[in-house]
């Protein structure tokens, strides 16, 4: 019966330590699972950025028809896309994005200046496609945020911050609107 008692000890070694194991490895699933969530999520507005980005060679093209001395816009916006085009992390492409969104602004508004363009059926189309494709954005943007919120919380929260700060998971920053996209632009779709 000694013999039997002197296992107890090692016995609750061993069910601390299993139960460590399984919270470590249960917590690190749960950081891997939110984390690819937003990797996802970004996946999902990075496609519509660029369905957007893919529609300004034409809208350039459609107004530059109509507006030919408007040459400053449309080189903003060409540049505007091509840097988009050229940023290769989610935070380029989020301070690519609120430039291209303000450009294209200005590009839109050019249609209260000139009816004959605001009455061509390419533009309109294009504006229509426009709109639905920053429609989407907005709603990706909010579900990435969501991911963000979750996978932030998760990784600071105790304990799970700690297993976060043992295997680098790395804080995810939100897709947050830039002061200028907070103004409200004069855009017409008419």
């Amino acid at each position: 019966m000694k013999g039997s008692d002197n296992m107890w000890p090692f016995f609750i070694i061993i069910g601390i330590v299993l139960i460590t194991f399984l919270f470590v490895m249960n917590t690190y699933n749960k950081l891997i699972q939110f984390r690819n969530r937003v990797r996802d999520q970004w996946a999902q507005i990075d496609v519509q950025l660029k369905r957007r980005a893919d529609l300004v060679p034409n809208l350039v093209e459609t107004v530059k028809g109509y507006a030919a001395h408007e040459r400053e816009t449309l080189d903003a916006v060409i540049a505007a896309r091509n840097k988009f085009q050229a940023a290769n992390t989610p935070e380029a492409e989020m301070e690519a994005n609120g430039e291209l969104t303000k450009v294209l602004s200005r590009l839109m508004m050019l249609s209260e200046a000139y009816p004959d363009l605001k009455a061509n059926q390419n533009f309109l189309k294009l504006q229509e496609d426009l709109y639905g494709i920053e429609e989407k954005i907005a709603y990706a943007r909010q579900f990435y945020n969501d991911s963000v919120l979750t996978y932030n919380n998760k990784r600071e929260m105790f304990p799970s911050n700690i297993i976060a700060g043992m295997f680098n998971f790395e804080s995810k920053k939100f897709f947050e609107a830039d002061t200028k996209d907070r103004e409200n632009p004069t855009v017409s779709f008419n």
